[in-house]
Parts: structure tokens; sequence; C-alpha cells
């Protein structure tokens, strides 16, 4: 997949980020299909018929028409893989209307969009202002102009529905532009905000990804994850949109480790299941009754080998010798995926702290002596 938006979204800044392309090398394939996608600011993109036969490859700065009115875009994806990503994104093509593209971009249309981008901050301030003003549950996270200046989209996002009727009014009549509200998720912010991950790489949400799909906390379970630890949380807020990169392969080696893990029955004693490492196919125990915080590993042979052993009755010996917690840093994330030790602690610390503020009971007896 393709990063060949890092530049667009830091040109502002003067800034260029060097990713790595993974499409450059794909063979020319513009004769087979009209369809172009075109990126616009942050992570829009659009479709568009190449009618005129223009000779076009990706990164080219290009004007298209909208209705009504024109805008400035840069080529994405062309033939071949424009089309496929054209049925694979809109779901009802017979609906979807192909607007021509009209010429390559000038230096006259490059400096129109400038001066457009230059509006854009002033225009978002003063948009929160007057929503503000107005009371309404909304935070305006951005706005973008059309390159001919006639049109602006105002990126908000709301937890429930907002009547803004009256504020696209003073919309229109504060900017004299036309407005077109269009509400976004918190994914969506992050990608129009853009930043740095703690991969060090741009967010894929801001440079290639065009899919804000919601991430359930059973995606982080089914890898060994807790869903409750911060690093798991993106820029966002919401669980990071790489936990599904891998989760295939996950998925795959699970296959092949029990559907329950079960306590094991050893002659140090009862031996309970407190992290599953599923990719190196180990599983590491504590031992109940014993000295609190150690463990010890076993291969998932190992595992399935003493379970079959305790279906008999025989209570093997365990040859791995137990280590103390603080040698292995990754170690208190539960395999139910529950809050780990130090939580637990914490929780112990709140109900005392209750307990000493409860107030006394107070028992009134009746006498019953005539």
């Amino acid at each position: 997949m393709s990063c060949n938006g890092c530049s667009i979204n830091n040109s502002a800044n003067g800034q260029s980020v060097d990713v790595f392309d993974w499409i450059n090398d794909l063979p020319d394939t513009t004769e087979k299909s009209d369809i172009v996608e075109i990126k616009f600011k942050s992570t829009r993109r659009a479709f568009f018929k190449n009618n005129n036969q223009i000779a076009l490859k990706r990164g080219d700065k290009i004007v298209v028409s909208t209705s009504p009115g024109h805008d400035l875009g840069e080529v994405s994806l062309t033939g071949y893989l424009a089309e496929k990503q054209f049925v694979r994104k809109i779901k009802s093509p017979e609906r979807y209307t192909l607007n021509p593209i009209f010429r390559r971009a000038t230096e006259s249309d490059l400096e129109k969009l400038a001066d457009a981008r230059k509006r854009e901050k002033p225009t978002m301030i003063r948009a929160r202002q007057i929503a503000a003003d107005l009371g309404l549950k909304m935070k305006i996270g951005d706005v973008e102009f059309r390159a001919d200046n006639n049109k602006a989209i105002f990126y908000y996002l709301a937890d429930g529905r907002v009547d803004f009727r009256e504020l696209i009014k003073l919309y229109a009549q504060e900017f004299h532009i036309r407005i077109e509200m269009k509400q976004i998720g918190a994914r969506q912010e992050a990608g129009l905000i853009g930043g740095i991950g703690s991969c060090g790489r741009e967010l894929c949400c801001s440079s290639w990804r065009t899919d804000f799909n919601s991430i359930s906390s059973d995606v982080a379970l089914k890898q060994g994850l807790s869903p409750s630890a911060e690093k798991m949380a993106g820029a966002c807020g919401k669980l990071k949109c790489c936990l599904l990169y891998e989760l295939d392969v996950y998925i795959e080696a699970r296959k092949e480790f029990p559907r329950e893990l079960l306590d094991l029955e050893t002659s140090k004693g009862i031996a309970k299941p407190f992290k599953t490492d599923y990719l190196k196919k180990e599983i590491w125990f504590n031992l109940i009754g014993g000295l609190p915080g150690n463990y010890f590993k076993l291969s998932l042979k190992e595992v399935k080998d003493i379970i079959q052993k305790n279906k008999r009755g025989i209570k093997p010996e365990i040859q791995n010798d137990p280590v103390p917690v603080s040698n292995e840093p990754n170690l208190e994330i539960s395999l139910d995926g529950r809050i780990d030790r130090f939580d637990k602690k914490k929780r112990k610390f709140n109900v005392k702290k209750r307990a000493k503020t409860k107030k006394p009971k107070i028992v009134v007896v009746k006498n019953n002596l005539r």
C-alpha cells in the first residue's frame, strides 16, 4: 500500500516524509481502465473518469469537475488498481457519478489552492466560536476549502444527533461560501490532524488508511494482549488500527492450542495458566500455593503431554525452575483480558478506604416488657 500522501499532509509546514512506495514498481495499467482515484486534503478520496485520455501517473496534480465548480487533487491510483478499488469501496456503483477530469493543474491553479488552504485555519477557529455560542454539543475538527474557493467542508464530531440548520445559516452569512457538514469519528479526526505513532512512523490513518472500522477488545485478547493497557491506544484514544495487521497470524496459531487452558496437576502442586505466547507456542504457569510471583513456562507440546498424563491420574514433575516476575516485564497480562495485578491492588486499596469511611450501623432494640 502506498504512502505517497505524506508529502501533501506536511507540505503546509514545508516538511516531507520519506516513506517507501510499495506499488511504485508495478507496471502501468492506465489503458485497462479510465477510472482514476484522486486524493484530496488528508484522507478524502474520490473517483473520476478520464474521458479525455490524459496521460496520468500517480502523484500528478490535476483539476477535476465537481457539482458545481471544480477542485484540485492528486492522482493516487490509475488503471487496474483504481478500478479494483472502486469496486471494493463503492457499494452501489450504478448510483455513483464519475465526474470528468479537466486538465493538469497549472501554477495558477496551485496558487489558488494555496490561498484556499490559508483560509481554513481562521475559518475553523471562528466556526468553533459560532457553534459554542449556539450551545451545540459538537466540535469542528477541521475545515477543507475546495480549490475554487466557493465551497467548504466542515468536519465535526458529535456524540448524538445535532440540529445545525441555524448553524449553517450563520456560517453562510459569515464566510460567504457553500457549506457542507460532514460528521467524522475519533479515528478520522486523528487522520485529519496527523502525527507520529509509537512505532516512530507517521500515523497510518493520516498516511494511507482510508477505512476506519471500529476495533473491538476481542482483537487484542486473541493476540494475548490486554485492551486496557495504555500502549494499546492510539492518538485517537481508541484501540490501534495496527492490531488488525497480525490478527490473521494469531488466529491461525491459536488453532493448535486447546480451546480452554486447564490447570495442570504437577508433583509440586496445581499450576494455573498465566500468559500465552501464541507465536512461540509457549504457555506460562504459576503454582498455586507456592511462592508469590514465581512462574515457569512450558511448550505447547509439553502442556498437551501433561494434560494426557493428568487424565490417567499421573502428576508429572516439572523440570523448569520458577523465575521471578521482575525478569519478565510483560507478564502482568492475564489470559482472560482482565486488569493486571497492579490494578487488583488498587481495587483492594479502594475497598479498604471505603471501609474506613463507612458509617456505623445503628441497631434499635424494642422493649417488649409490659
